[in-house]
């Protein structure tokens, strides 16, 4: 491991470092290539070893992004940008830092899924911790082996890689969901890359065309399930919590009844969050609320059908319902305005299997007695659209690409003024709708925001600029207000208040204007969100840190990517 280290003193960030020479060059953490100077380069036993020219980090930056930008492909781009990481962390994150809304799709959308399915392929240099099902007896070691000590490590994101994106089962190569997550906090947050860990628990794969591939990387058996996955979680949640007792488990990528039993599970044994179902809750009802802002309406008074009952669209219903109660209805009268359609198409009714979680919202089925069909004994999302009148629809996981139709937005918008249309699936091929068809269908009325980006929409003389509902909205905020306060919980109350603060980063709120800002202002939300936990686990009584104190962190936490002062031990 390389002889330096490097630590926060204030607001400032020093490098010290024993190493000397070519070792230097080859730690990402401490390298800065041709920005070292002359002086810098005979002390540090660099002279001779690079070009005589002397570049800052801003002509680095220049050079780096012109070749970037001649990459062929968005996963060129990737590979590009992963190969800049490992030779000078620093100048990677100074690029995404000032290219954000050209590059962080790259990090958030299909180029991911792209560099998961093909990690065994082109495996370079790992990242993160590995942990196998195998070898349980070495969960500890193996974060021990990240060279932090208890006190260094804020951020723990971890998957299993059971439920990537729209991709499933990916088994060791989720490990790329997990780097990237981190590296998105460090972008969007500036949470210092050396406080965030991410891991990836490897307990089997069920997807045959990895087991069936010679080249693959990870444990060359199906999942592990049952007694056994549960003991192994149980290990790894007391492990985090013995080595690193300061940081918050970020859930990622789980299958749904797994998410939502370790979820709940666990959360009042170590700090956790998961994002499939509270960051995705969190995004998907700050842009509801931001659509309430041009209709004028309540969200109480809103009838709300959610096409996909999986933990993420279960988890926007729960969020949803709490800012109901907040508004002064019963949880009881809440659930009573949704109506979740799963996978298969049917409404969730009382009497069908179903998961723990989506029992909640079982609908009674003599509610459907007197209705006509479209298909006899099939509940579908066109019959609950005819007969509720819904004023908000949201798809998300319904794996039924087009699902909401002409038929259907035209209906909603007969009968709401400006209806809220949420198409979430990823990836675009799996969208429930388009959303220019859903401002057309609507006759411009309709209000929608979707994953990925899309250009405005012109209908009648009047622009809508479609909001990106991507979850770095959320999750590097509620990470950075974590760390600031060390709650003992991230409570359903402080997702609203984060959903809340995206929400009112937006003043405008006309017909035609985005339900959520723009990802280029992704630090100054982050910011935003990281104080509204804050002060709500500060009102709850469960942060460790008193309320001054924690907001004065929020902005120690924050790092800006620049070369740090060097000190030479």
């Amino acid at each position: 491991m390389a002889d330096y280290q490097i630590v926060q003193r204030g607001n400032e960030w020093v490098a010290e470092i024993a190493d000397r020479g070519r070792a230097v060059l080859h730690t990402r953490g401490i390298n800065r290539g041709t920005a070292f100077t002359y002086e810098q380069r005979q002390e540090l036993g660099l002279t001779g070893l690079l070009p005589p020219e002397v570049l800052d980090i801003e002509a680095q930056m220049r050079r780096v992004y012109t070749q970037l930008v001649a990459q062929s492909t968005d996963l060129a781009k990737y590979v590009f940008l992963n190969n800049l990481l490992d030779r000078n962390q620093v100048l990677f994150y100074r690029v995404l830092h000032d290219h954000l809304d050209e590059l962080l799709p790259i990090y958030t959308g299909a180029t991911i899924g792209d560099a998961v399915r093909q990690y065994s392929q082109w495996f370079l240099r790992p990242r993160g911790v590995f942990l196998d099902i195998d070898h349980p007896a070495d969960i500890e070691a193996s974060l021990l082996a990240y060279g932090r000590s208890a006190d260094d490590v804020d951020l723990i994101v971890v998957t299993d890689s059971e439920s990537v994106m729209a991709l499933g089962d990916q088994g060791v190569g989720g490990v790329i969901v997990a780097v990237s997550k981190s590296v998105l906090y460090t972008t969007a947050a500036g949470i210092h890359p050396l406080r965030i860990l991410p891991v990836v628990i490897d307990n089997g794969t069920d997807n045959q065309d990895l087991l069936n591939e010679p080249g693959y990387l990870g444990l060359h058996h199906e999942r592990v399930r049952g007694p056994a996955y549960e003991a192994f979680i149980a290990a790894f949640v007391k492990s985090v919590n013995r080595v690193f007792p300061n940081a918050m488990i970020h859930w990622e990528d789980f299958e749904d009844a797994n998410a939502h039993r370790i979820f709940y599970g666990y959360r009042d044994v170590t700090l956790s969050y998961n994002d499939d179902i509270q960051g995705t809750a969190s995004v998907a009802t700050a842009a509801v609320l931001s659509g309430l802002k041009v209709s004028g309406e309540s969200l109480a008074d809103q009838r709300i059908v959610i096409m996909g009952a999986d933990s993420a669209g279960v988890g926007v219903a729960n969020l949803l319902i709490r800012v109901m109660v907040n508004q002064g209805i019963s949880e009881e009268e809440a659930k009573s305005h949704f109506w979740i359609i799963d996978s298969n198409g049917g409404l969730l009714q009382r009497g069908t299997k179903m998961w723990k979680f989506q029992d909640p919202f079982a609908r009674d089925p003599a509610e459907a007695d007197t209705w006509t069909l479209n298909r006899p004994g099939h509940v579908g999302l066109g019959d609950v659209v005819r007969y509720i009148h819904p004023t908000v629809l949201i798809g998300h996981g319904s794996n039924q690409a087009g699902v909401i139709t002409r038929e259907i937005v035209e209906h909603m918008s007969a009968t709401t003024a400006h209806p809220i249309i949420l198409p979430l699936s990823q990836p675009t091929s799996l969208a429930e709708a388009d959303v220019a068809d859903i401002i057309r269908w609507s006759g411009g009325r309709a209000l929608t925001a979707a994953p990925g980006v899309h250009e405005p929409v012109e209908f009648e003389g009047v622009k809508h600029d479609i909001a990106q509902t991507n979850n770095v909205l959320i999750f590097p905020g509620i990470g950075l207000g974590a760390m600031s306060c060390h709650p003992t919980r991230i409570t359903r109350t402080a997702t609203v208040v984060a959903a809340q603060a995206l929400s009112d980063v937006l003043t405008d709120h006309s017909v035609g204007s985005p339900l959520l800002p723009n990802l280029s202002r992704v630090r100054e939300i982050a910011v935003r969100i990281a104080e509204a936990v804050v002060r709500q686990a500060c009102a709850e009584g469960s942060a460790q840190v008193p309320l001054d104190e924690a907001l004065a962190a929020i902005g120690e936490h924050v790092w800006f990517p620049d070369y740090p002062e060097l000190e030479l031990t």
